[in-house]
């Protein structure tokens, strides 16, 4: 038999609470430590939060009744922390996006004042007729992957379809009326040299597929395939609107040290988990894709991202020929013997000449990707 006598009965004292500040930290520090303080004595044991991707400006993020206790402006964010019979709450401000933070004595009554805090305070701007929803994940050291939504530009395929030369467009033909019973192959790769469009045709894509494919980008993928937590969310996923069946495409970017052909030997595991996820045990059970983009010549990919079976389209985006070129300028002075990138052609248009241009710098060449 085993001897309780020395196990404490009753409630359990409160955890001790220690706040050290200095000089680094701000009066909006001060008052993220102070929302915790009756959550972590237990007095107000029981905490609900929400993000707001957009907040409306005349929004006021605290419910009725609410007593200020606080205040705390900052260049990037404003914090307000407020009290009530029973509960406290944090709202935090930042240009458009919002957090709203609530501890109180019973989980109802949290979440209760959440809602009345967040009520009519969503921003929701008309969508244009060419703005298609997109998705972005990343992940936070103190919260966790998280994943934001934004309403961006997209063109139909009609009005893209001049930026590539015939070969990419007739197989971008077949891409864009994709449906969801064509689907043969999880990976989706572009490849070629910058400046060619690879990422409007993903932007088009989206709008392409709305109807049944949610489109989310990863904006830090050199991290997902190297934290285990941070795949298992983005692969089990988050769906708008609570449309369970619809697939997902996930948007990987810049990844050529992920899949070229020495990537295994460099990235570990990484490229095993690239793979496991549209073909494996992972990716089984769940309706993803996911699309690459990629600088690398196709030579110089892993053979197992380019084997036959597992890409649902491998398509070289390239130059424009000079002919194409021409048509696309309407004129044919200034046009390379090569031809041009859809980026020298925009260049072209604005009345640069793509001769001595510096290197694209892929940070600032989203567009034309």
């Amino acid at each position: 038999m085993s001897d309780t006598s020395a196990v404490p009965s009753g409630p359990r004292p409160p955890l001790p609470v220690s706040i050290q500040i200095d000089d680094s930290d701000s009066p909006t520090d001060v008052l993220d430590a102070l929302v915790l303080d009756r959550f972590t004595t237990g007095e107000q044991p029981h905490s609900r939060s929400t993000t707001l991707d957009r907040a409306r400006p005349d929004a006021t993020l605290l419910p009725p009744g609410a007593r200020v206790l606080r205040g705390a402006e900052e260049d990037d964010r404003s914090s307000v922390l407020a009290e009530g019979d029973g509960w406290t709450i944090l709202s935090t401000r930042w240009k458009h996006r919002a957090d709203v933070l609530v501890t109180a004595t019973d989980p109802e009554l949290a979440r209760r004042v959440l809602d009345q805090a967040v009520e009519n305070a969503r921003d929701e701007p008309e969508p244009e007729p060419e703005d298609v929803s997109m998705g972005f994940w990343y992940l936070t050291p103190q919260r966790g992957p998280r994943r934001m939504t934004r309403r961006i530009s997209a063109t139909t395929w009609d009005e893209a379809r001049p930026n590539y030369t015939a070969p990419v467009a007739e197989s971008m033909d077949r891409l864009m009326t994709l449906t969801p019973d064509d689907v043969s192959g999880r990976l989706l790769l572009l490849h070629g040299p910058p400046g060619t469009g690879k990422t409007s045709a993903l932007r088009t894509l989206a709008r392409s597929w709305q109807e049944w494919c949610q489109v989310d980008c990863v904006l830090d993928p050199e991290r997902l395939f190297n934290d285990i937590g941070y795949l298992m969310d983005i692969a089990i996923g988050e769906d708008e609107d609570g449309e369970k069946e619809r697939w997902r495409l996930l948007l990987l970017e810049d990844c050529d040290e992920l899949i070229r052909g020495g990537a295994k030997d460099v990235a570990g595991q990484a490229l095993s988990r690239l793979l496991n996820l549209t073909d494996g045990l992972l990716g089984q059970g769940r309706k993803v894709l996911v699309g690459l983009t990629t600088n690398e010549d196709v030579e110089r990919l892993h053979p197992a991202v380019v084997r036959p079976g597992r890409c649902l389209a491998r398509i070289e985006v390239g130059r424009l020929t000079p002919a194409e070129s021409a048509a696309w300028l309407g004129r044919e002075d200034g046009v390379p013997d090569e031809g041009a990138t859809l980026a020298e052609l925009f260049a072209l248009r604005r009345g640069a000449s793509p001769v001595g241009l510096p290197e694209p710098r892929l940070p600032a060449a989203g567009l034309y990707l």
